[in-house]
């Protein structure tokens, strides 16, 4: 699990190897990522966008830009909390994702959100800590 607050806004992210929709022998895996967002603030916040940088095990790097969050564009008052659950294959056995997304409180003010930066790793790979 992976956290971060940003102005009152918790951001909780769980990822998972989905071992059923990911062919290794054909370079394909695929992982889901469930996201929670938790507003600690003391006013109402709208996810309007979203950006996501996705970096494989090669350095190949993918930006993700739009609005939402599958297809919805969530409000959460004080005390609220919204979670999804999305996916993100990949080429390679393992990377990472990191992101923000913007919120617009109800005075009409943005402010960007910082997602965690989060691995995404293969459990049938053997990872070594340099």
């Amino acid at each position: 699990m992976y956290e971060r607050i940003t102005r009152g806004v918790k951001i909780i992210v769980r990822p998972q190897y989905l071992d059923g929709q990911s062919k290794p022998e054909e370079g394909h895996f695929v992982w889901a990522y469930t996201i929670t967002i938790e507003n600690h603030g003391r006013e109402t916040v709208t996810l309007r966008t979203r950006y996501w940088k996705i970096t494989d095990a090669n350095g190949q790097v993918q930006e993700v830009r739009g609005a939402g969050v599958v297809g919805e564009q969530p409000e959460l008052k004080p005390g609220d909390t919204y979670s999804y659950t999305s996916g993100c294959p990949l080429k390679t056995s393992s990377g990472f994702m990191v992101g923000a997304y913007q919120m617009q409180k109800a005075d009409g003010e943005f402010i960007n959100v910082d997602i965690p930066a989060f691995s995404l790793d293969s459990p049938h790979e053997k990872h070594a800590i340099n």
